[in-house]
Order: C-alpha cells, then sequence, then structure tokens
C-alpha cells in the first residue's frame, strides 16, 4: 500500500495525480507507474494498492499532482522462501499535544527496519483547555485541532490531518511500510461494541454513527487496505503477513467488533450489609459470555495460527492492542520499609486507588485482558491447540512490559513484550525513588519488568534461533535534540510447541 494526501488550492474538485514506484536497487524490471483521482469524498487522500512486485524487495515510491511532487517514500515487500531475520518497530500511543513525536523521529533514524507495527491510539479524540495532555510544557503550540473533542466525520479528518502533519510523523512513515491496528481513541476512550466511556449518547449522539465516521476517516488517513466489498469497517482491520518461513504476523481486533463493556468496581461490585460482595463480581467477572472477540475472529485466529505452524514459521506473533498478562496491584503492606517511608501524598494517592481490588483478590485494570479472564483463558487454547510459539505484542498501557503469560492451570503458554507511548504519559515514578514499574513487577509473578517512565518504542528482531526485544527509550519529548537509549532487552527462544521464559539480555 502507498499512500499520500493532496492538499488542493481551492477545495471541493476532484484532483488528478500520477505515482511511481521503483526498486532501490535499481535492477531493470521493477518500477510501476499509475494515476488515480481523488476528491472531498475522501478527504483528498490517496491510496493505491500496488501489484506485481517482487517478494523481499525494497523499493521508493512517491505521488505527483498540479506539478507538485510529494516527498520520497521508501518501502519494502514481504519476504518469500528463506528469510534469516526480520527487524519490526513497535509504536502505540501518540498523544499530540503531551509532547514533540521524538519516538517516531528515531524510528526513522534507525539502521533497518523491515515495518512499522503500531498497535492503536494514534490519534485521541480529546481536545480543548484542560484537555488529556493541555498541562504539557509543549502543549500551548501543539493543542488539538478542531479545540474540542471530535465528534463529526470532518472533526475526525482534521483530527488525523494534524497528527500527518508533524514532520516526525512524516519521516517515520516514510522510512518503511507500516501495519496499523486502532485502539480506543481513534474512536472514544475505553470504547467497545456499544458504546464507550467517553460517549455520552444524550450530547454526542449515535454510538453506531460515531463510531462509523471516526473508523471512514481512519481508513481515508492510514495505510490499510480498505474493507473488501461487502466486508465491515472493523472485521478488515482483521489480517495476517508472512515472513517468509520465518515467522507469521496475526492483527487481532478486540475493541469494536466484540467485546463486551468493561466492569468497573465503583459500579458493578456490590455492597451486602456493608460489605463487598466480592464472589458476585467475580461471577460477573468469569461470566463465559463475556467476550474480546467474537466466535468467527477466535475462528480465524485459529486457522492463521495452525496455517502457520503448518509452513514451519519459527514464530507466531500476534499484533494486539491492550496488555494480556495479569497484573497485580502492589499495596502499602508490600513496600519495603524504607520504601514506605518516602511516600509522598500523590503517591498514597494512586496506592490507594488500587489497593481496594487488590485487597480483594480483583484485577485493577479492567479495560485490559485481565478483565475478560474467559476470552483469555480461550484465547490461550487456540495457541495451545495450534502448538504455537506466540509471541504477544501490546500497546495502550504507556509503559513497557515483558511478561511470560500462563493459563489458569499455571502452564507457560506466550511472551508478551508491551511498547510505551510515543508521547502519552505514564504513572511515571509515584515518590521519590520509588519506581511504580518495579512495585507492579514485584506484585505480579507474570510480569518480569515493568517501566511506566520512558516514553519510547520496541525493536523487535526475529531469527528462527530467537526473538530480541529492545526497548528504546527517547530521553526527553519536550524538547529538541533528544538521545535514544535501550532501557533493556529480552530475549526468548522456540521450544517446541511453545516458548522458553524470558532471559535479559
Amino acid at each position: 500500500m502507498i499512500w499520500t494526501r493532496i492538499t488542493p488550492s481551492a477545495p471541493g474538485g476532484q484532483v488528478a495525480y500520477t505515482w511511481r514506484i521503483d526498486p532501490v536497487d535499481r535492477r531493470a524490471g521493477g518500477a510501476r507507474s499509475g494515476s488515480g483521482v481523488t476528491g472531498p469524498e475522501r478527504d483528498y487522500t490517496a491510496k493505491v494498492d500496488v501489484t506485481g512486485l517482487e517478494p523481499g524487495r525494497a523499493y521508493t515510491f512517491g505521488f505527483e499532482a498540479a506539478g507538485v511532487t510529494s516527498p520520497m517514500g521508501r518501502t519494502r515487500t514481504l519476504p518469500a522462501g528463506a528469510t534469516e531475520d526480520v527487524v519490526l518497530a513497535v509504536a502505540s500511543c501518540s498523544l499530540y499535544p503531551n509532547g514533540y513525536f521524538n519516538v517516531y523521529r528515531a524510528i526513522a533514524d534507525l539502521p533497518r527496519v523491515d515495518a512499522v507495527l503500531h498497535l492503536g491510539d494514534y490519534i485521541y479524540e480529546y481536545g480543548g483547555p484542560g484537555s488529556y495532555g493541555m498541562d504539557s510544557p509543549v502543549a500551548g503550540e501543539r493543542p488539538h485541532d478542531p479545540p474540542r473533542e471530535i465528534v463529526t466525520l470532518d472533526d475526525y479528518r482534521r483530527r488525523h490531518a494534524q497528527y500527518k502533519s508533524d514532520p516526525d510523523a512524516q519521516a517515520a512513515h516514510a522510512r518503511a511500510p507500516w501495519i496499523v491496528a486502532w485502539d480506543d481513541h481513534e474512536t472514544a476512550n475505553n470504547s467497545f461494541l456499544n458504546g464507550a466511556e467517553n460517549h455520552d449518547p444524550a450530547k454526542e449522539g449515535d454510538w453506531t454513527a460515531r463510531k462509523a465516521v471516526a473508523l471512514r476517516a481512519y481508513y481515508e488517513w492510514m495505510p490499510i487496505r480498505d474493507p473488501k466489498p461487502g466486508q465491515g469497517l472493523a472485521e478488515a482491520s482483521m489480517r495476517s503477513f508472512r515472513f517468509g518461513d520465518l515467522a507469521a504476523l496475526v492483527m487481532i481486533e478486540t475493541r469494536l467488533t466484540a467485546r463486551d463493556e468493561q466492569l468497573e468496581l465503583e459500579r458493578d461490585l456490590p455492597m451486602v450489609d456493608g460489605k463487598p460482595d466480592v464472589a458476585a463480581f467475580r461471577a460477573k467477572l468469569n461470566d463465559p459470555s463475556r467476550r474480546m472477540m467474537d466466535d468467527a475472529q477466535e475462528a480465524w485466529i485459529r486457522s492463521e495460527l495452525q496455517a502457520s505452524v503448518r509452513a514451519g514459521h519459527a514464530w507466531q506473533v500476534l499484533g494486539n492492542e491492550v496488555v494480556m498478562g495479569r497484573v497485580v496491584a502492589p499495596t502499602r503492606e508490600a513496600l519495603k520499609p524504607e520504601e514506605a517511608a518516602r511516600l509522598r501524598p500523590e503517591a498514597l494517592r494512586r496506592l490507594e486507588q488500587r489497593e481496594k481490588a487488590a485487597a480483594l483478590g480483583l484485577p485493577v485494570a479492567l479495560d485490559m485482558w485481565d478483565g475478560y479472564p474467559v476470552a483469555r483463558e480461550r484465547f490461550y487454547g487456540l495457541l495451545r491447540e495450534a502448538g504455537a510459539r506466540p509471541i504477544v505484542l501490546a500497546g495502550d498501557s504507556h509503559s513497557f512490559w515483558a511478561n511470560e503469560l500462563s493459563d489458569d492451570a499455571g502452564r507457560l503458554v506466550a511472551c508478551e513484550f508491551g511498547t510505551s507511548a510515543v508521547t502519552s504519559p505514564g504513572a511515571g515514578e509515584v515518590a521519590e525513588g520509588l519506581d511504580w514499574g518495579e512495585l507492579i513487577a514485584r506484585a505480579s509473578p507474570e510480569v518480569r519488568y515493568n517501566n511506566q517512565s520512558d516514553r519510547g518504542f520496541i525493536l523487535l528482531t526475529l531469527t528462527r534461533r530467537e526473538a530480541r526485544a529492545d526497548m528504546i527509550a527517547v530521553s526527553t519529548i519536550t524538547a529538541k535534540p533528544f538521545r535514544s537509549r535501550v532501557v533493556k532487552r529480552f530475549r526468548v527462544t522456540p521450544q517446541g510447541a511453545g516458548v522458553s521464559k524470558l532471559s535479559e539480555a
């Protein structure tokens, strides 16, 4: 897929354009070219599905309209046959007002990246004074456009246009092909099939209508294949990619096709004689009918995993929006004496918010897979049934994760790498010298590492012998220039029908 947006001098009419794609190696016979027309019906975006290209080959591409030539982009096709290695950059959560997109610039400057995986929250729907991210030191020069929460098709188009106007985002898009998924903020915060936490039908209209215009703008403005005739917008986001004989990447959708509404402790934990009825809450949490995905998607995932294993791939990589590992909130009782002594009011407030659930043995992050334990166990069953060697990738949380995923019987089924945010804020330090990510990792048996302070991305390198995840952070998101560094590196190896435990590299 090659993509651009043409800004006409006089909006309203149709604009003709030409495109060209050339092999980087300049060997004869590889160039392709063509033409097309775009207009206001798709917000002057242009998307071409180029065919007839050779596998595993790098190309440059560009567009021309009305005598103006676009910047040059660089892409490559998926390899076929024997493939020695694959290098993927994994990113998520770019909140425009909260900082510069230095993470995108760091990705653009990589010496090698075969594809960029963006796992959602590419845009945010908020806007206006006091909205999320507007307390950043750079928010004054990067306020959201339009300066209000987005609801209409024009709103979502303007917001996508603003994010695409950022030069660092443009550089990352021009560096390598992107494989994208949406999470919730492409529509509205904590979205699910029939609504969202940040959608008020009384003020913002019908959820189905808002979801439809948000996804329409997404398909216009993102380098993703449009739905086939008769295919739904959400269903079209489920697709798979084969990197030669090395790995299959399966992109799943857990927001808008089947997800049931998230539970909330304040709303769904009943009180009996002044005491919380934990059993009743657990019954809701473990209701087998609660879904993250529908039967059709689960059957498709089963088929893709089985086909990948039959093909002899070393890895089955799952592009997934939210953290899958079991996360346990820390409590004050779990703190070391010297840590407790450093607690400040803000630290106490954060701990108190989470202690209630932890004290009752309930999960805290109910928007993640922890809020859908039966669906997660069913998903783990798909992995075991296929004999997969799974690597789960996750965004959403604004923090780095290295997790060892186990089913209800305690069997290791997969490893998980969660990427931090491009700019969206993390919990960070809850007190001087006291790291919230360290406390979570200490309290959570599945969590080998959690970093809630750094912004960055994961560079995932796959070979037949191992998968290596470099967690790369930028030194700042509120100034330029910046530096990049690897804050942690983990390795995992294939182990028959499964994976090894994580090792720190």
